[in-house]
């Protein structure tokens, strides 16, 4: 409380008179000291003398009112002189809540001043309350944000899990401990890997295990028991789906206890594994096809070198043996060889490492050109329906090899009919791909066997009836020729075939003039002969200077290189396949480099990995040929070297 008053003596009488009232008494001198302490401190009342000098009551009454901070503090007035209702009125006019007259009766001041105090400390806790109730609110409108904004986050965040689960190929599943281990909880994600509805399973407590391949079921039950020891499982397991498919799962999980018997759960996962366990398989097998691909191909090799010396060795006696007998004999010789030569091709081709001749082909014109050796081929009792494509179908393909692929399948179909149904083939053109579709009526394939029809060797055939060749021959040469093959069949009622290869632009050429009686002409050119192996070497020397031809021989490319560096040749004749790091392709570029004009022939039994890789316009024949196909290669060679030197 403030008292202003210049007589000391009052301010004294009220200090006295308010003291027992408990409050802070503050007193000042003049009007000037009490606004002074006024814009420092806060005061409930203010006692304010009206008669003082200088600054007088009214003035500084005023000045109080004024001000925003002492605008609404009560001022009680305390005169002795000023008591007419003139100067009373004026008195509130200047804002007083009260006047009090000199002599002032203690008691009279003290009740007026106590109910001023008390007033202002109702204000103030009011105030207080107020300002406290604000906060609260505030803090309650705060945290019912937060709350609201943390079930809004909370419901974002459940949201996107929920997505997640549905949109990922895991199935998130509780199992009873129990069999049959029923379902407790299923994902939403169990509807696109099944085709059932997550109730489904809850429903019906039968459906895990009942669906499961009888041959899977004991494997996944014990799986599942030996969890309740060891805390954990993993099993995999072929499940049938709504379709009726058996798809393959890979389950997995943790056992979790509770505290009665059979109570607790088997949480886990559920993996849709079938396409990566069909990718492995294809991988497996495509790498186990590679290998024996690889293998057959170093066997070829060998034999057509062996093949070569026989077949060229009966050649030449045959040219000099005049005794009917031993012509018989070697007749005999050169038959079983021949067949050896086929079959050498057949593991070529099943390897891809023959050596095709592709050219535009019209697959309709082929089919109906071939139909009559098919129908021969397959006999009476079965039909053949060709049903070409309403437009030419072009591809770039050695024709010999796909009649031959084709007379393969025609075979094969006719033994799957025994010997009676309908054979269709048909050529269509999709997405840049000419197809010939081969359709048998017969005995269809499991799937073991589809798996393993294109393995050389492999046979369906009694013993005597086929040698296991003549389809992997046809997947070789479609893989060599950029194609694909296709298999689909069904047990007992058939199997379709449908060979794949890339459509081109290029169109047929008109065939050029049979000239085989001059390409079988020797001469006098000189020849340099480049073989490692001595028997072929031998033969091969042997049957060209019988042509006329002045020869000389090297084992591998560096003596060929150095035999050219001595002397002109008109005609190189090299292996592809020799050791000592540069092969046939590479020498035969060498030379040519060096030595323009030189004409090149290549000769190969099996084309090794680098040399099928490297494209090169080299001409060449393949191990075993004979006597009469090598003079008019070379002869053709050699005639067209000197027409394009002349012109």
């Amino acid at each position: 409380m403030l008292i202003v008053d210049d007589d000391e003596r009052n301010a004294f009488a009220a200090t006295e008179a308010l003291e027992v009232l408990g409050h802070e008494l503050v007193v000042a001198r003049s009007g000037e000291e009490a606004l002074r302490l006024l814009l420092t401190q806060e005061f409930a009342v203010i006692l304010l003398d009206l008669h003082m000098p200088g600054m007088d009551g009214y003035e500084t009454a005023r000045l109080i009112r004024e001000h925003p901070r002492t605008r609404d503090t009560p001022i009680v007035f305390v005169t002795a002189v000023f008591r007419d209702e003139a100067h009373i009125f004026q008195a509130y006019q200047v804002g007083a809540v009260d006047v009090v007259f000199k002599p002032v009766d203690p008691f009279i001041l003290r009740a007026k001043v106590s109910v001023l105090a008390d007033l202002h400390l109702k204000n103030l806790e009011i105030t207080r309350s107020a300002e406290e109730r604000h906060k609260l609110l505030k803090e309650n409108a705060a945290n019912a944000e937060a709350r609201l904004n943390a079930e809004l986050e909370l419901r974002q965040t459940l949201e996107r899990q929920d997505a997640i689960l549905k949109s990922l190929p895991v199935v998130f599943t509780s199992r009873a401990t129990l069999h049959p281990f029923a379902a407790l909880f299923v994902s939403d994600s169990i509807m696109p890997l099944t085709g059932f509805e997550p109730s489904r399973f809850i429903d019906e407590p039968e459906i895990g295990l009942g669906r499961i391949h009888p041959d899977d079921v004991q494997g996944v039950v014990d799986c599942l028991m030996k969890a309740s020891e060891t805390g954990a499982y993993a099993c995999e397991y072929r499940w049938q789906c709504a379709d009726g498919e058996y798809r393959s799962f890979l389950d997995q999980g943790v056992w979790v206890p509770g505290e009665a018997v059979g109570g607790g759960e088997i949480l886990g996962t559920l993996l849709d594994v079938t396409d990566r366990r069909r990718l492995e398989e294809q991988l497996s097998q495509a790498r186990k096809m590679e290998a024996v691909g690889q293998l057959t191909g170093g066997i070829a090799h060998d034999f057509n070198n062996l093949l070569t010396v026989v077949l060229g060795n009966a050649d030449i006696l045959m040219r000099r043996i005049e005794d009917e007998k031993a012509r018989r004999q070697l007749e005999a010789i050169k038959l079983a060889a021949d067949r050896g030569h086929t079959l050498t091709r057949q593991l070529l081709a099943f390897s891809r490492r023959q050596t095709l001749n592709p050219e535009p082909v019209d697959l309709n014109q082929l089919v109906l050109g071939f139909a009559p050796l098919m129908r021969q081929a397959v006999g009476e009792g079965v039909i053949l329906d060709l049903t070409p494509h309403a437009a030419p179908v072009y591809v770039l393909v050695d024709a010999n090899q796909l009649e031959n692929a084709l007379l393969n399948m025609a075979v094969n179909a006719r033994d799957a009919m025994d010997g009676e149904g309908r054979l269709t083939i048909s050529v269509a053109e999709r997405e840049g791909a000419g197809v010939i579709a081969v359709t048998d009526t017969g005995s269809g394939m499991t799937a073991e066997t589809r798996q393993r029809l294109f393995e050389p060797f492999y046979t369906t055939k009694e013993v005597g009836r086929g040698s296991g060749l003549g389809l992997s021959q046809v997947y070789g040469f479609l893989k060599q020729s950029g194609g694909t093959v296709e298999i689909d069949s069904v047990v007992g009622e058939g199997s379709t075939f449908r060979l794949t290869l890339p459509v081109t632009e290029r169109r047929p050429q008109p065939a050029a003039t049979d000239c085989e009686s001059a390409a079988a002409q020797g001469g006098s050119e000189r020849v340099l002969i480049v073989e490692d192996d001595p028997a072929v070497l031998s033969v091969c020397l042997d049957m060209l200077q019988s042509l006329g031809y002045r020869c000389e021989v090297a084992v591998d490319a560096a003596g060929a290189l150095a035999r050219l560096a001595e002397r002109r040749f008109d005609l190189l004749f090299s292996d592809v396949v020799m050791p000592g790091g540069v092969n046939g392709i590479e020498l035969a570029r060498r030379a040519t480099a060096a030595h323009p004009g030189l004409e090149v022939l290549l000769t190969s039994g099996y084309v090794g990995e680098a040399a099928l890789d490297d494209p090169h316009d080299f001409a060449v024949i393949d191990k075993p040929y004979e006597h009469a196909e090598l003079a008019a290669r070379l002869r053709g060679l050699l005639d067209a070297g000197k027409l394009s030197v002349a012109s």
